[in-house]
């Protein structure tokens, strides 16, 4: 077996890592849409800013059989990765995860870095088998969620009390480690949940449980919406929504700045070692130009303050260039001195109602909220959002 940095020139091996990545998503999340090429591709192309994203492929007997990708961060927590790692389904439980997280973490060493962080599906908190969740420790920012060990997929966080962050993350440790590392379907064979056994046995431990909550928006109580709104509408006098599609008003971004930069500080975090992102307007527009080239769908409401003119609240829903029928729940948060006011449910529940005006097939969203952020639980259980699946970010010291 040979382990090789990706050539963003060599096609047919770009396309045995799609293939392989896209099989391991549909064997380990078969209700999750197919895994998106141009999103897929796109950290060689067009990386988020502050990312330096290192990508590598092995090959046994010539065949690619599996990948790592590591996401260092240049700009804030510059001692932390995050990572994804995916084993071909046909080859696993032959050593490849084990060497190519061995070849990571080298490269982390290299690199300085202290901790690495990445996620493995899991089962729901209270089912049988291993309690341990999933989009992602940051590695992306924000909406293109972090790694994982294994697919990808990303979160909401924020909220009045925001929600998640995304994340990703193997260790090392002794013992017999099984060598796939792959999101597993929850409560796989004997509730083994493969991405999570593959981590423990490195030396990961299980730092913050997620869930993956589902909205079937055919089963959408629309009049129920609409009283939800009214309601938020009344708690939030002095406040007035505005909505946009992909890139915010220029006019706004200095506030969605400091509502993103806030995000890490007001999530539940669990034991995750993870510092708040320094974020301003340019990398807003930085990362705001990565999701146009990946040909993702934004649509956000955000509240404004009417005697400051502030924008002090924010919610946002994509999808991706490949499906007209699955969302993501992204980002939704408040600014701390303006809670209280349900401008958390009001931007949530009208941003619904402004995605469905423009993506008329729509029939599912998708979000992960930390297993202990019961505010923000709350209201997308007020939308109609049921558990699906779980998810565990899983944290190394290097």
């Amino acid at each position: 077996m040979y382990i090789a940095a990706i050539d963003p020139t060599d096609q047919p091996t770009l396309d045995a890592a799609y293939r392989i990545a896209a099989t391991a998503e549909a064997m380990d999340a078969p209700d999750l849409p197919p895994l998106c090429r141009r999103r897929f591709e796109a950290p060689l192309r067009h990386p988020m800013p502050g990312i330096d994203t290192r990508w590598s492929v092995a090959h046994l007997d010539g065949v690619p059989v599996g990948w790592v990708r590591i996401n260092l961060h240049l700009w804030d927590n510059t001692e932390n990765a995050s990572i994804e790692l995916v084993v071909d389904p046909a080859y696993r439980r032959r050593g490849v995860g084990r060497a190519l997280f061995a070849h990571a973490r080298e490269l982390l060493r290299e690199a300085g870095r202290k901790r690495v962080v990445g996620s493995a599906v899991a089962a729901l908190p209270g089912a049988e088998g291993p309690d341990e969740p999933r989009r992602e420790a940051p590695g992306e920012p924000r909406r293109e969620t972090p790694g994982e060990l294994g697919g990808e997929a990303p979160g909401e966080s924020g909220g009045e009390a925001p929600d998640e962050l995304g994340g990703e993350a193997p260790g090392e440790s002794g013992g017999e480690a099984p060598d796939e590392s792959g999101r597993d379907m929850p409560g796989g064979p004997g509730g083994e949940l493969a991405g999570a056994a593959f981590a423990a046995a490195l030396g990961a431990k299980a730092a913050l449980v997620d869930v993956r909550r589902r909205l079937d928006v055919a089963a959408l109580d629309r009049r129920r919406l609409a009283a939800l709104l009214t309601d938020a509408r009344s708690a939030a006098a002095g406040y007035r929504t505005v909505r946009w599609r992909d890139l915010p008003p220029e006019e706004y971004l200095a506030d969605v700045a400091h509502l993103e930069g806030r995000l890490l500080a007001d999530a539940p975090m669990g034991d995750l070692e993870w510092e708040p992102e320094q974020v301003d307007a340019e990398r807003i527009r930085g990362i705001e130009r990565a999701l146009d080239a990946r040909g993702v769908r934004r649509y956000s409401v955000a509240a404004v303050h009417e005697a400051s003119g502030r924008l002090v609240g924010w919610s946002l829903l994509s999808l991706a260039a490949n499906t007209t029928r699955h969302a993501w729940q992204q980002i939704t948060i408040v600014d701390p001195a303006h809670r209280g006011h349900r401008l958390g449910l009001l931007c949530k529940a009208e941003n619904l109602v402004h995605t469905l005006a423009y993506e008329p097939e729509l029939q599912v969203i998708d979000t992960y909220n930390a297993a202990a952020n019961s505010h923000m639980i709350v209201i997308n259980e007020q939308l109609g959002f049921r558990p699906a699946a779980g998810s565990t970010e899983w944290q190394l010291t290097i």
